[in-house]
């Protein structure tokens, strides 16, 4: 009789099982002191840090979107990795919390050793500049739901906040300043469109984009702002943050703003950059893309005006350009962008 296996069935433990060093070596590199067991158990173990008077958990998850099969397409596994750290960090960071730990999901059809220590080491990079524990993670080979090849990610992320130092927008009145940071392109949204324009032959990835590939600028890694966020948030004038994500200006930066308030940002404050205005080139309405992407700006922080030079400077001197992109006014929660 033939000897069946699992192995045969496609999924190899034993190839999983060598990963798990590998993993661990990478896991280590974003070590914190407050890790008391990582990699290997079936759980992790992390004690909370000290210092906070009322400490609040904080956690978010968060993957890569379509942006991924692109990613796959091009061999860029690791930026795979930073991408779904990023969206994650970002979103842990609106307010104010220290990230404690990241936890990453990479399902493959075959397991390729090379691309699951991209992925991870994506995942590291990112958690290393965060101060923020890579606690575990799971590994899941799953013949016959992925093609050989392809792969999901997701990530997750827990962190901790003083109850009385969170940022949530509370404080918001009207007068205060929207100040937008820069992106780094695209970062992890509106990917579906984008394809859409690949497959109807509307744009290539190997156009020029302001001296580069078309593809160069699509699949930049998102931005890390987390480290910055930190900074803004002991600031006494921030008053709210925001991750630029999916919905794009106008889903994002009215979040945590209270209902009597309306947002009103300048479409015409900050340069478009040249990948949207590749996009744009298309024919895809202004309003459709303003929707879709983060069209230049990654993240937003709404201070007093008084305060709004400090954070601009903040952010200057860790590299990332800022625009006073708009304010607030008395309304009814909603957000307009003017042209």
């Amino acid at each position: 009789m033939e000897k069946l296996t699992y192995k045969e069935s496609g999924v190899d433990v034993a190839a999983a099982d060598k990963l798990i060093g590998d993993y661990a070596a990478l896991a280590r590199s974003a070590n914190t002191e407050h890790i008391l067991s990582g990699i290997g158990g079936f759980a992790g173990f992390l004690s909370l840090p000290g210092g906070y008077e009322k400490p609040v958990l904080v956690a978010c998850t968060d993957g890569v979107g379509t942006k991924l099969r692109l990613l796959i397409d091009r061999g860029l596994a690791r930026t795979a990795g930073k991408d779904a750290a990023a969206m994650c960090l970002n979103d842990l960071a609106t307010c104010g919390a220290q990230p404690l730990f990241m936890l990453d999901y990479l399902a493959v059809g075959k397991l390729e050793p090379e691309i699951a220590r991209e992925v991870v080491a994506g995942f590291a990079d990112y958690c290393r500049r965060a101060d923020c524990a890579l606690l575990g993670g799971e590994t899941a080979e799953m013949p016959g739901f992925y093609p050989p090849g392809d792969y999901d990610i997701a990530g997750f992320a827990v962190g901790v906040v003083d109850e009385t130092k969170i940022v949530d927008g509370s404080r918001c009145q009207a007068g205060d300043v929207i100040i937008g940071l820069a992106g780094s392109g695209v970062h992890s949204n509106g990917f579906s469109l984008v394809r859409m324009l690949l497959d109807r032959g509307l744009i290539s990835l190997d156009m020029d984009c302001a001296g580069v590939p078309l593809s160069q600028a699509l699949l930049q890694p998102t931005r890390l702002y987390l480290p910055l966020a930190q900074s803004l948030a002991k600031l006494p004038g921030v008053k709210a943050m925001a991750h630029i994500t999916g919905g794009g200006l106008p889903g994002n930066v009215g979040r945590t703003v209270a209902k009597d308030l309306d947002t009103v940002i300048d479409g015409a404050s900050w340069p478009l950059p040249p990948v949207f205005e590749i996009i744009a080139g298309t024919g895809v309405p202004r309003q459709e893309l303003l929707a879709t992407f983060n069209m230049g700006i990654g993240y937003t922080v709404i201070s007093d005006p008084d305060q709004a030079d400090s954070v601009r400077e903040l952010c200057s001197k860790e590299g990332i350009e800022t625009w006073k992109i708009g304010h607030l006014v008395e309304g009814s929660g909603q957000v307009k962008i003017n042209d």
